[in-house]
């Protein structure tokens, strides 16, 4: 499509690209010439299926993080702590060190935002 905008503008829909990249739009991982492409933040549009649940505990993670609920009801597991965000809007932010993990009560979307984008992930 070329609607006349320069190559460092990208215009999409989170549902559609989030089908692409395991829900990601925005990161380290997308091609340098792409304006989704950054080294500073990653931006990921999760659809999750309700039951859907981390297949294991992320451990030692080096990024800071943000998850928050767009719709549906969504259980973040954190060591000590569980957090369940059922409200449009609620959200958690954990820091770097902070293992984590995650289920779905109910069909849900989430927006997560971690930043820095650190390869290997």
């Amino acid at each position: 499509m070329d609607d006349g905008v320069d190559a460092s503008v990208y215009v999409g829909n989170a549902g559609k690209d989030a089908a692409l990249d395991r829900g990601w739009l925005l990161g380290h991982f997308k091609d340098p010439g792409d304006p989704r492409h950054c080294a500073d933040v990653e931006i990921k549009w999760g659809l999750h299926p309700q039951g859907e649940a981390r297949s294991r505990w992320v451990r030692g993670e080096e990024r800071t993080a943000l998850l928050l609920l767009v719709s549906g009801r969504f259980r973040v597991e954190l060591p000590g702590r569980s957090v369940l965000l059922e409200e449009q809007g609620d959200y958690v932010v954990w820091g770097r060190g902070v293992d984590h993990s995650w289920i779905a009560e109910e069909t849900s979307v989430v927006l997560t935002v971690r930043w820095p984008s650190v390869p290997g992930y």
